[in-house]
């Protein structure tokens, strides 16, 4: 309800990434619930605050560095009594598009997908993308190949959150592997809602195998009991991956983020020399 309580969920939430040797790490953040929908009081300058603070502290006292995707909550842009409402979408992208010198490097939609397709948001990934945001929607979550198709087409994604549904229609995982889009995979979170009811049934290595980018993530951690240290050990404990498997997954992750050139080049650096000692003491 304060700046002061977001600084502090972040400078926490950069703690646990140096407990997990996470170097870099892009966040999900919804400000439209804060501003628009709960009627705090709060104003995007009050969250921009907040944001900033917990990022500098972490960064200073952890070395991390953190990046914020804002979303917008599908959810609120079709009201009950029907039709589209543009204005979380025009809302959120006036954040998203204010929150760049804030570390804000892309533009989301989120939440359940069932009856909130794609298509109606891309008046605000259009000028998200103009204004140089990666477009990373979620899609292929509650909903079939349909909603990944349309946040490729209509959203021009840059990165899909989710998209495992995408092993439905054999065409779509073509377009994926042939274009290059990466899949923000939460194993743990699919299995909890029953979208794969066991990890023998969940399609990541079979996206992997098929030339699909992929990376693997912890969706929400406190939510499904989960980190991404334990994501990556599903990934050796159900589906045999290696340590050079794992590394090579990590990486991706790297390669596909928003961080700006020069930082990534640093971390992908880092992270190949800290491989490269890893594997000589294996």
């Amino acid at each position: 309800r304060t700046p002061e309580d977001f600084a502090y969920i972040v400078y926490h939430c950069g703690q646990d990434m140096a407990a997990q040797n996470i170097r870099y790490r892009e966040l999900t953040f919804t400000p439209f619930t804060h501003t628009d929908y709960q009627h705090k009081g709060l104003t995007i300058d009050d969250l921009f605050e907040g944001l900033d603070a917990g990022r500098a502290a972490a960064h200073a006292d952890f070395g991390v560095e953190m990046r914020w995707v804002f979303d917008i909550p599908r959810n609120l842009s079709f009201p009950r009594h029907g039709g589209y409402d543009p204005y979380p979408a025009e809302r959120t992208l006036a954040y998203a598009l204010a929150g760049r010198d804030h570390g804000v490097v892309g533009f989301g939609l989120g939440g359940f997908e069932v009856n909130a397709p794609p298509e109606p948001f891309a008046h605000a990934f259009d000028r998200a993308r103009q204004e140089g945001l990666l477009s990373v929607p979620h899609a292929g979550e509650t909903a079939g190949p349909a909603s990944v198709w349309g946040a490729v087409e209509t959203l021009h994604a840059d990165r899909i959150g989710h998209g495992v549904r995408a092993i439905e229609d054999p065409t779509l995982l073509t377009v994926l592997r042939d274009r290059q889009i990466p899949l923000e995979v939460n194993i743990t979170s699919n299995v909890c809602l029953h979208i794969f009811d066991h990890f023998a049934m969940h399609p990541f290595p079979h996206l992997d195998r098929m030339g699909v980018k992929v990376t693997v993530n912890s969706d929400d951690p406190p939510l499904f009991n989960t980190n991404l240290c334990t994501e990556y050990g599903v990934l050796a404990a159900e589906f045999g991956y290696d340590r050079a498997g794992l590394a090579r997954i990590a990486r991706n992750a790297f390669e596909v983020s928003g961080a700006a050139p020069s930082l990534k080049t640093q971390l992908l650096a880092e992270f190949d020399a800290w491989l490269a000692t890893a594997m000589e003491n294996a």
